[in-house]
């Protein structure tokens, strides 16, 4: 009778052992999957932000190409988006595309501002004219919807 009852006892303790084993590991498991599902969330933004960059550059390069930079057509200065829905839940992504000019100063870039001038003074044979572009996408933080993260590609492209 007294054998009975050491097994039954021992037979408890190795039951609420092995449950708190699987508990624990329920836990680790738990916790692993929320952070892969946070990097995989962040990473599938940041490639999202690099692929809206690289759009809006080569837009932004057509864009000059196309503008009259030494008539009545003005000088582009900026390319905005109000709101690039990619992903509705996030609030999407906004991108800013800032141009800068360098080139002579053989009217390439007359009706240019000068704050968008970098410099006149450089003259390649190929390319009378070079453009920096500097495209900022915005987007907001998974974690904290309230902040915004911003990924910034700059380009230079002769004209």
């Amino acid at each position: 009778m007294y054998v009975q009852r050491q097994r039954k006892a021992f037979s408890i303790l190795t039951a609420i052992f092995i449950m708190l084993i699987m508990a624990t590991v329920a836990v680790i498991i738990m916790s692993l999957s929320g952070k892969i599902t946070k990097e995989t969330t962040e990473q599938y933004q940041r490639e999202q932000a690099m692929l809206l960059a690289k759009s809006y550059t080569e837009y932004a390069i057509m864009a000059v190409m196309a503008n009259d930079r030494n008539g009545t057509g003005g000088c582009l200065q900026t390319i905005n988006s109000d709101n690039v829905i990619v992903n509705e839940s996030n609030g999407g992504y906004q991108v800013r595309v800032q141009i800068a000019y360098i080139g002579n100063g053989n009217g390439v870039v007359s009706s240019c501002p000068t704050t968008t001038i970098l410099t006149d003074a450089v003259t390649t044979t190929k390319s009378a004219l070079n453009i920096i572009i500097d495209t900022y996408v915005q987007y907001h933080d998974f974690e904290s919807p309230s902040q915004w993260r911003t990924y910034h590609k700059r380009t230079v492209q002769k004209i």
